[in-house]
């Protein structure tokens, strides 16, 4: 008898949990994807994730869009706003391009590699 039937836990756990680990990783991914198209405010980046496996909220994405910007990939720029006080905009430096053209070549290979073994 297994540990989980023993103390009576359920083993299956919802996807969204079971994958947490591999979405996290996956998000800085998919804010450079997002930032690259054109320059973002923070609300517009949640407004595109909220719909997805992805949607996450400002207390995640501040702390990531400040490591990316440590490390030189996103930079942002204060516009004004017809709703209130000025907002950051976020686009991609070019370091940030470079990193993020990396990203789609490692993951086609991750693609190609997941395809071959599942043959």
């Amino acid at each position: 008898m297994s540990t989980s039937q023993k103390t009576g836990e359920n083993s299956e756990q919802p996807l969204g949990e079971k994958f947490s680990a591999i979405r996290k990783g996956l998000l800085e991914f998919l804010i450079l994807r997002i930032i690259a198209r054109d320059k973002l405010y923070v609300a517009d980046m949640l407004k595109r994730l909220s719909p997805t496996e992805f949607a996450t909220q400002e207390g995640t994405l501040y702390p990531l869009l400040s490591k990316l910007r440590r490390e030189g990939l996103v930079d942002y720029e204060w516009q004004q706003s017809d709703a209130g006080p000025p907002r950051k905009y976020y686009a991609l430096t070019p370091k940030g391009h470079t990193q993020l053209g990396d990203l789609d070549e490692y993951w086609q290979h991750i693609n190609d590699t997941i395809s071959q073994l599942g043959r």
